[in-house]
């Protein structure tokens, strides 16, 4: 199989999105923050004649909607998500649909999964409890079920798991662990009092008898951080559709550095039409994925006057009641900083916002084009540069890889100045092109896809426009407004293609600087957030190598 091959069947495959949506509607865990979301700027608050941006603060606690929990959430000494290899996050795995025998506080067992499953050492487990039914978004909506009174493991599931070498355990519920094991037992003490009940007539134990906190916090706090088994908890979406099927399995999560936790897309594939699969699961196993997203963390740079990450834990281990619980975050930032999508709500207000984009928008055939050997600081590229190094196909996902990402701050040779103010940008011709060819979306290596000195950085840096303007007259024997006359071409690429649906992805990162000029299957993976106007996620090129 060729990967030409591989793009195309795969662009044909069943695809199932897993995850819950993300609102400001969406439960925390009790007592961690809901999502909030406030616009601190519009479109007609910018300065200097000049249109501005819809631009939100978001405010959140990491385990609202579906999220990754990582090894700190138990031990801040182990691995970072951003640390955590996307092998490690993909793979064969089940989804073992138990929902038919466990009910209110009810404990499931390795038995129940392999009953239902043929389990495989290294697969990906998904719970299918039934009680995502339970979920805000649902019509048997249950904030007390989907949180409180959800069923979880029995004392020996974790130790089970980890000698079958899981990659990681997905729950349809508010969390992995049985809610009466961590501090819910001590916020809803009626409920505690009911499951010790239903415990003792199934079991004929206390909960502590049961569960002796000690040896439960050494195999929570200690072997499952040591074993970097990983939990993916809210899981929801097309799962039904998944139950009791092998299925290739993919989370994605906001690679993020401080945090014990992060938002996460995840993804079922199975075989398309006309294909068995087992020839399908054997085809991905020979499939790598290439991540080019930045870690994110409070370091990253924001976009000029945008507020930077902000993390506070508003909760350990250690302060908890009888080591019962976990670390917790508590996050606030501005979008525009770190890898992240453009939405059309940001320049566009009757556009679409991120989670109510269809998914199939987000991914499918693209190309890279390499173009970093004819651009330079504050330079223009073109369609035909782009046209030069691989062929562009109607509707195609465009990655433009400019060389910028070596200036951006995970490098070595990171420049703040020369990756936000310098980085060339497209020809005045880009943009119409760009909707002609019916792109679906554009990923840029630096910091916006439109020329700097097509935004508000023109009047905030005006020694570098005098410099790029006299860059244009060499090169082109215009000015810079002879050239881009204001009235249209101000912030062209987000102002006159938003309204298309094109938007773009900026900031792209990590592999971006080994990958070749060429076609690959694409993807942008953001949590399924409702409200925002733009969403960090997670940035990947699929490609198939025998």
């Amino acid at each position: 199989m060729t990967n030409e091959q591989f793009i195309e069947t795969f662009d044909k495959a069943k695809q199932y999105d897993l995850t819950q949506p993300l609102s400001i509607y969406t439960p925390p865990l009790p007592h961690d923050h809901s999502l909030q979301v406030h616009f601190f700027k519009r479109v007609t608050g910018a300065h200097g004649g000049g249109q501005g941006a819809n631009g939100m603060i978001l405010k959140w606690s990491n385990t609202v909607g579906t999220h990754l929990v990582g090894e700190t959430s138990f031990h801040l000494g182990a691995r970072a998500i951003s640390d955590i290899q996307l092998t490690e996050l993909a793979g064969e795995g089940v989804v073992a649909d138990i929902s038919g025998e466990v009910s209110d506080y009810s404990l499931y067992t390795p038995e129940m999964i392999e009953s239902k499953v043929d389990l495989k050492e290294g697969d990906i487990l998904i719970i299918y409890t039934g009680y995502s039914r339970y979920s805000w978004e649902r019509p048997d909506s249950d904030e007390f079920g989907y949180l409180v009174r959800h069923p979880g493991p029995s004392p020996e599931f974790f130790d089970w798991a980890i000698s079958r070498k899981l990659k990681w355990i997905g729950v349809d519920c508010g969390s992995a662990e049985h809610p009466m094991n961590t501090p819910t037992r001590r916020y809803h003490e009626r409920d505690f009092v009911k499951a010790e009940a239903k415990l003792k007539k199934e079991h004929g134990k206390s909960w502590d008898e049961m569960f002796p906190q000690g040896e439960y916090y050494e195999v929570t706090h200690k072997r499952i951080p040591d074993n970097h088994l990983l939990f993916v908890e809210s899981i929801g979406g097309e799962i039904a559709k998944l139950a009791n099927k092998r299925a290739w399995i993919v989370a994605d999560p906001i690679p993020m550095q401080e945090t014990e936790a992060a938002w996460t897309r995840v993804m079922g594939y199975t075989a398309p039409d006309g294909m068995s699969n087992v020839d399908f699961l054997a085809m991905m196993h020979k499939v790598k994925r290439v991540d080019l997203t930045s870690p994110f963390g409070i370091r990253t740079p924001q976009w000029l006057n945008y507020k930077p990450l902000v993390v506070e834990y508003h909760k350990r281990v250690g302060g908890q009641q009888f080591g019962m619980g976990r670390n917790g975050t508590i996050c606030e930032a501005s979008i525009h900083l770190a890898t992240h999508m453009d939405g059309e709500i940001h320049f566009f207000p009757a556009g679409r916002p991120i989670g109510q984009v269809p998914m199939d928008r987000w991914v499918g055939p693209g190309i890279v084009a390499d173009i970093s050997g004819d651009v330079s600081n504050s330079s223009v590229y073109t369609p035909e540069m782009v046209e030069n190094q691989a062929e562009v196909r109607e509707g195609d996902i465009l990655i433009l890889k400019t060389g910028w990402a070596k200036y951006g701050w995970p490098s070595k040779e990171a420049d703040e100045f020369r990756y936000m103010v310098e980085h060339p940008g497209p020809s005045p011709d880009f943009a119409e092109w760009a909707i002609e060819k019916k792109i679906k979306w554009i990923g840029v290596d630096c910091v916006s896809a439109d020329h700097p000195m097509q935004t508000i950085m023109r009047l905030w840096h005006p020694k570098t426009f005098e410099v790029a303007n006299q860059k244009l007259i060499d090169t082109y024997g215009k000015d810079w407004d002879e050239m881009y006359p204001i009235e249209h071409y101000y912030q062209d690429m987000h102002l006159n293609l938003f309204p298309h649906g094109i938007v773009h992805a900026e900031n792209l990162s990590g592999e971006i600087l080994n990958v070749p000029s060429g076609r690959y299957y694409i993807g942008a993976y953001m949590p399924k957030a409702i409200e925002v106007e733009s969403m960090w996620g997670r940035f990947v090129l699929w490609e198939y190598s025998e």
